[in-house]
């Protein structure tokens, strides 16, 4: 996936995502308002497809489902961070959102930048600049349940659900 970068800090909360002001309201909604308390106007400079770049425990904060969600339902292609709150990085699994967690990748980027995100390879590329990161590899697993849009339609394909094999 390729997209141009949108840079954040540390700490991006839950709050910050999803503002508690468009509680209650359908997640197409909420995603118009993404980021507006750092960023008022940012669902108008993005493209969908473009990657969000952040800091430490990014989506921190309360267990807001609606925080990757909305994101998605935006339009963003993926997040890639210095490492994320473990509910926010789950619950981006659960519904097949991108959550690539690369050391370094902070300073990778500069806002603006094109970013090319192998998920296959765990490699995030800045194609502006010709560098590139290793990021922290997927578990077979996980790749499955990105590929197939989340855990939702993985259970579609496969009702059965997940099998470790011994």
């Amino acid at each position: 996936m390729r997209g141009t970068v949108y840079t954040f800090g540390d700490e991006v909360n839950t709050d910050v995502i999803t503002p508690s002001d468009y509680f209650g309201e359908p997640i197409e909604v909420m995603a118009e308002h993404i980021f507006e308390p750092e960023r008022p106007d940012f669902v108008e400079e993005f493209e969908e497809g473009d990657v969000v770049v952040a800091g430490e425990h990014f989506g921190s904060g309360s267990s807001r489902e609606s925080a990757p969600a909305a994101i998605q339902a935006a339009g963003l292609g993926a997040v890639v961070a210095e490492s994320f709150s473990r509910i926010f990085y789950r619950n981006a699994i659960a519904i097949g959102l991108p959550a690539v967690t690369c050391p370094g990748v902070t300073d990778l980027f500069t806002e603006g930048d094109e970013a090319e995100i192998d998920l296959d390879a765990g490699v995030v590329r800045n194609l502006t600049t010709g560098e590139e990161l290793d990021a922290e590899p997927l578990p077979a697993a996980i790749q499955d349940i990105f590929d197939q849009g989340g855990l939702i339609e993985q259970y579609r394909n496969d009702p059965e659900g997940l099998r470790i094999e011994d």
